[in-house]
């Protein structure tokens, strides 16, 4: 198991190598030039010295290796950089949005788990009932549907017409936990809708593949509780794919968070990563995109890793 886990670090390190050089490059192919976008409507009077200064300032005259190997050594030491616009160090920018969009992520990664395998229990033990056509119309709408789509068609009837939920805006929950707990309702139940349905559709099938094996039918042969037979011996080995589909989901959650934090204006690391694409703030963009892939790097090693203690068949060399 060390050795395989340590193989699986160093891979990881190539790969954020290779996320590092891309969103290094590609955020420098946008066609703006990020001092005009930092000056704004002042950019209009800038004379030619004073932009090749700003360009200094920033480190932006120098060639594309050099800054690459600058920046690459500053996040090495923990000097991640400063925000072109607010003159703040990135960790300051990040400080204050990490703790919102970690809130809506465990919210929803809660969600889908709790109500996917709820659901895809449920529909598999009553295979072909209305409640196993039900279930699985609503997961196939909720991988179909627009999360943004949706988002805004509720806005629009809990919001607007009802008047139930604000619309904009999010509070923590260990500040002001009535408002956050409204804050979150819309943008944590779209955030999670994809995932239940898959989650639920996956349950399902492993459910149903599961009570079909041998062990299940010498279990009830037995006389053993049908709900120990459930809980005991199949849930566990029908959760194997249910853990793969979560480390995936983990990437899709914080992927999706872009959208719905934009959609309902929620103070979080997705909105952020937006304004900075549209400002082309070099820093923030390249530090937001490397804890991203970390992030989805440590969900997929942590699932392989759960996987030998679901399963004492698996074992990792």
């Amino acid at each position: 198991m060390r050795r395989y886990i340590l193989g699986r670090l160093i891979q990881s390190v190539f790969v954020l190598f290779l996320i590092s050089v891309a969103v290094f490059l590609l955020i420098r192919a946008v066609p703006k030039d990020p001092i005009y976008v930092i000056l704004g409507p002042e950019s209009q009077g800038i004379t030619r010295e004073q932009y090749a200064q700003m360009k200094h300032d920033l480190g932006l005259d120098r060639s594309l290796p050099v800054q690459y190997a600058t920046w690459v050594q500053r996040m090495v030491r923990g000097d991640w950089g400063h925000d072109f616009k607010t003159k703040r160090p990135v960790t300051q920018e990040l400080a204050t949005r990490i703790p919102f969009t970690l809130q809506l992520a465990v919210i929803a990664i809660v969600l889908s788990v709790t109500l996917g395998v709820a659901t895809g229990i449920v529909a598999a033990l009553k295979r072909n009932s209305v409640w196993d056509v039900l279930s699985s119309l609503v997961a196939m709408a909720g991988v179909a549907v627009p999360g943004f789509w949706l988002a805004l068609i509720l806005i629009l009837i809990f919001s607007v017409y009802l008047d139930l939920l604000p619309v904009f805006g999010g509070k923590l929950l260990w500040q002001e936990p009535g408002a956050a707990i409204k804050s979150m309702i819309l943008p944590a139940f779209i955030l999670s809708i994809e995932g239940t349905a898959s989650i639920m559709r996956q349950t399902r099938s492993s459910m149903l593949e599961v009570m079909g094996e041998d062990y299940v039918r010498t279990a009830r042969a037995k006389g053993l509780r049908e709900s120990k037979i459930i809980w005991v011996h199949a849930l566990k080995n029908a959760l194997l794919p249910v853990v793969t589909l979560l480390g995936l989901r983990l990437g899709g959650i914080l992927g999706g968070s872009v959208i719905i934090e934009t959609v309902f204006s929620w103070p979080g690391v997705g909105r952020l990563a937006v304004s900075a694409l549209q400002e082309v703030n070099y820093p923030v963009v390249q530090v937001i995109v490397l804890i991203s892939g970390t992030t989805v790097l440590t969900a997929n090693l942590l699932t392989d890793i759960s996987y030998a203690y679901l399963d004492p068949r698996i074992r990792y060399r």
